[in-house]
């Protein structure tokens, strides 16, 4: 597992060498606050500075990517919300590919926050905005200070299946406002499709998720279609992903 901290002694990634430039006692002392601070702030939150990573997001991050490509404009200046960022992977990943786009990841998670802040600060992207924290089962107007059809881009990745209803429900209701007419709301995950959950490896995957929590388990594609039709927008697109998954693409109706 990989580490960031503000006092990296390679300037390539902090911007400078403050353990060598400091050269007054004014400064040394700052320097030395700032550890202090560091250290409490680890042991308070223990996963403060760190670039988490997850082996699921590795795999499926250039498969999603070939998705945007294909279905988002390079031509021009976006705007994107990824919803349920996790650890920052995703988005530093497509935010490499696609620099027409300004991209605002937002978590709930507390720890995810932090590595998504890590991320940021590690590849010094200047499309990526700096992390909100974002409850996605909350009206839109708690969303961080997003606008009503600001948006080109709404992205959900393996979120719907981990979450309570209400999230799905608020993720849809939520993109319905903050997507501009024509904009994209993309999620990606298992899905079961007209009530039938396949292969055997998703019936098990659904079967343990409802173990642990009740309210979490795969959801009908019907079911997110009917969800996103109360909510002004429509399924253009199913793709077939690795591993089970699926892409889906749900287009905002134009005014006319």
């Amino acid at each position: 597992m990989r580490k960031w901290t503000i006092f990296r002694q390679n300037p390539k990634h902090s911007g400078v060498d403050l353990s060598e430039s400091v050269c007054c006692n004014g400064a040394r002392r700052l320097v030395e606050w700032f550890r202090k601070l560091y250290r409490i702030t680890r042991r308070l939150y223990p996963g403060f500075g760190t670039m988490l990573s997850a082996a699921a997001a590795e795999r499926n991050k250039e498969p999603i990517l070939t998705v945007l490509l294909e279905n988002v404009s390079t031509g021009r200046h976006l705007r994107a919300l990824e919803i349920s960022s996790g650890t920052g992977q995703h988005v530093t990943h497509f935010a490499q590919a696609l620099r027409n786009i300004t991209w605002q990841p937002s978590e709930y998670d507390r720890q995810s926050l932090a590595s998504i802040e890590a991320y940021r600060a590690h590849y010094q992207l200047s499309n990526v905005m700096p992390v909100i924290h974002l409850d996605a089962s909350l009206p839109h107007q708690y969303w961080g200070g997003i606008q009503p059809e600001s948006l080109d881009l709404v992205l959900n990745i393996n979120m719907i299946h981990i979450s309570p209803f209400a999230c799905t429900e608020g993720l849809f209701k939520g993109a319905g406002a903050v997507l501009k007419p024509q904009g994209l709301l993309l999620t990606y995950g298992p899905y079961s499709v007209n009530g039938q959950v396949t292969p055997q490896s998703n019936i098990d995957f659904d079967y343990s998720l409802r173990q642990r929590n009740p309210e979490w388990g795969l959801r009908d594609i019907s079911l997110l279609n009917s969800l996103a039709q109360r909510n002004g927008l429509y399924l253009e697109k199913m793709v077939d992903m690795p591993a089970n998954n699926k892409c889906l693409l749900f287009r905002k109706e134009s005014l006319v």
